[in-house]
């Protein structure tokens, strides 16, 4: 059976300037398009995100994911970090945000997931669109209304997160599924990205650059010379044919639908 939707993609990962160690973790391999940001020092944020991704790449391969596989994974990702952080690996914990290929009747769907401050775009029509929420204090101050956008990016709370997987936290994930268009392209990063550069200067990037892996090593690239102050992450994902009825490749026209389900309040940790 043809998939419902084809993709083309880019991924390159970097520890920064002022980290000897990269805690980051990716997996960039259809169906499944993940970074994960491990935290809690002495190599306990490495082995908390590798064994995160570990769980899921059992998938790899697979023409699309349904829901309950995320979850299943995710749940077995939980007891492999618990049991990190039970083994002398202190407060071990990740972040985890992507996107899964997924189909409905036959037509290319993204399903997107987060847990914590490493964000998933879209970046489409030549705008670039954050799918996800960060599970953070500064972005439930936005939300209050305490903080403004602005000010959030130099507040010392930015890097204070709710929710994780590990970490003495017990916060679930969100999910958004939405209809794939042809041409879309969405960009998966740790914040090691987007604590350095602006989203209108990664949407000047995504416009300039058309191959997706050039785009995530100049993405990688303007990080650095940011000042590349954290492990830096990122995928570029392209839509190169999507379903959108059974059987007929092209493109959708549908909008995005979101689900925008409200979110649960969680221990966190800080990185």
């Amino acid at each position: 059976m043809r998939p419902g939707l084809v993709v083309s993609t880019g991924s390159a990962t970097h520890p920064g300037l002022r980290r000897a160690l990269n805690e980051d973790a990716h997996l960039a391999s259809a169906p499944i398009f993940l970074v994960a940001d491990g935290m809690g020092g002495h190599e306990a944020g490495e082995r908390a995100s590798a064994a995160v991704i570990a769980e899921f790449a059992r998938y790899i391969g697979r023409s699309a994911l349904e829901l309950d596989d995320v979850r299943l994974a995710l749940s077995l990702a939980r007891e492999s970090v618990e049991e990190l952080s039970t083994s002398g690996n202190g407060r071990a914990g990740t972040t985890l945000s992507g996107v899964f290929v997924a189909s409905v009747d036959g037509m290319g769907y993204w399903l997107a997931l987060n847990i914590g401050d490493s964000r998933t775009y879209r970046f489409a029509d030549g705008e670039l669109e954050q799918i996800t929420v960060d599970h953070s204090v500064v972005q439930e101050l936005i939300e209050s209304g305490e903080l403004t956008v602005e000010d959030a990016v130099s507040d010392r709370r930015r890097n204070i997160i709710t929710r994780a997987i590990g970490a003495s936290s017990t916060g679930d994930a969100d999910y958004w599924m939405f209809p794939a268009e042809l041409g879309d392209r969405m960009l998966v990063c740790s914040d090691g990205l987007t604590s350095e550069v602006a989203d209108a200067r990664i949407r000047e990037i995504l416009i300039a650059e058309k191959d997706p892996q050039r785009a995530a090593d100049v993405l990688i690239d303007e990080a650095v010379s940011a000042g590349g102050r954290d492990n830096i992450t990122v995928l570029v994902i392209d839509a190169v044919s999507v379903a959108s009825r059974p059987g007929t490749l092209m493109a959708t026209d549908t909008d995005i639908d979101q689900d925008t389900r409200p979110r649960e309040a969680a221990a966190g940790g800080v990185r």
